[in-house]
């Protein structure tokens, strides 16, 4: 699958190879590897040939301009110039970091990802957004730009812990209700297979929500309108990471998030309350939680520092449907968010 921007960029999303076809697609690249201690121990032998693994260190507090100075000064150290290839091995944090630290090395390198989780595989290496947070708040300071290829091998999923597997459902389960009513109901039927794993099945939803993304990063790269959709449930699952000090995975945040959008969603007569019950019955299969406990005042608080916010109204994701969605941009402050003691 080719992502084809209106600039001429491309992408090559691969699922058809695996980590030991690196050698052969970056013959004569010098490489530079970014990874996380995790990886580095599962998977550092299959590295293709490299000029350098820098480690990252683990977890959403680490992803911060500092940790990027860190990779930046072993770049140096390391004689990374100009014609270097980064390659980032490991799930979204890794990506983000890595696509972000290429994009600003000597002014931009070229750079590909290996993504080693389902998160990663369906949403944070594909569509070329690449940044890092600052104070807590998601993606405050990134760029957009485009891997060379993002080469997905879903049997690199076997050592991922089941709490991140579930975390990555969040976001094939979003691609559902963005655009794909088929797709929500084979997760409906298959959920279980495919928390156990099974290849065809994953392989299926990676593929399928890959798709679904790069049909809209196609049409809308630099999120002016269409790309927007791809938000379902992150407004809100931004805040609860922030409000809980990242408690929460990414996924378990968007899991929360989809279900307030739900809610909001039925409550303005665009989702029936059969669909609603379906949406949190999915999420409740998928192991993925429906609240944080945390009240709603406080995630209006986060929400207003979002970076999609404009004045003071969000652009919010509304439910339209089963695989449909419609953007409408909501007042932060006034809209009614539901009863203000309310816990989400």
């Amino acid at each position: 699958m080719i992502i084809k921007l209106p600039d001429g960029t491309t992408s090559a999303i691969l699922t058809n190879e695996s980590i030991a076809s690196l050698p052969a697609r970056l013959k004569g690249e010098q490489v530079f590897v970014l990874t996380d201690r995790k990886v580095y121990s599962l998977y550092g032998n299959a590295f293709p040939p490299n000029e350098g693994v820098i480690v990252l260190p683990d977890g959403e507090k680490n992803k911060t301009l500092d940790t990027v100075a860190a990779a930046v000064r072993q770049l140096i150290a390391k004689g990374a110039d100009r014609k270097s290839f980064i390659l980032g091995i490991g799930g979204g944090i890794v990506c983000d970091i890595t696509g972000f630290v290429a994009s600003i090395y000597m002014r931009g390198l070229r750079f590909g990802f290996v993504p080693t989780t389902l998160l990663a595989q369906v949403d944070a290496s594909v569509g070329g957004k690449n940044g890092v947070n600052c104070d807590g708040y998601k993606n405050m300071i990134g760029v957009f730009n485009q891997p060379e290829f993002v080469l997905c091998d879903v049997n690199m999923l076997d050592t991922l812990d089941c709490r991140q597997l579930k975390a990555g459902l969040a976001e094939v389960i979003k691609s559902a209700l963005i655009a794909d009513a088929e797709l929500f109901r084979y997760l409906e039927n298959n959920i279980a297979s495919i928390l156990n794993l099974d290849k065809n099945q994953l392989r299926f939803i990676v593929e399928r929500s890959i798709a679904i993304k790069a049909q809209i990063v196609e049409a809308d790269e630099r999120e002016a309108g269409e790309r927007k959709k791809l938000n379902l449930g992150h407004t809100i699952g931004h805040a609860i990471e922030k409000q809980s000090n990242n408690k929460f995975l990414h996924g378990e945040a968007v899991s929360i998030g989809m279900a307030m959008a739900a809610y909001m969603s039925a409550r303005v007569g665009m989702l029936s309350e059969s669909e609603l019950k379906r949406i949190l019955h999915l999420l409740e299969w998928a192991g993925l939680p429906l609240s944080a406990g945390i009240p709603t005042k406080k995630l209006v608080e986060a929400v207003g520092k979002d970076k999609k916010k404009h004045g003071n109204t969000v652009s919010f994701i509304f439910n339209k449907g089963i695989g449909n969605v419609e953007i409408k941009d909501i007042s932060i402050t006034n809209y009614e968010w539901g009863n203000k003691n309310l816990q989400l």
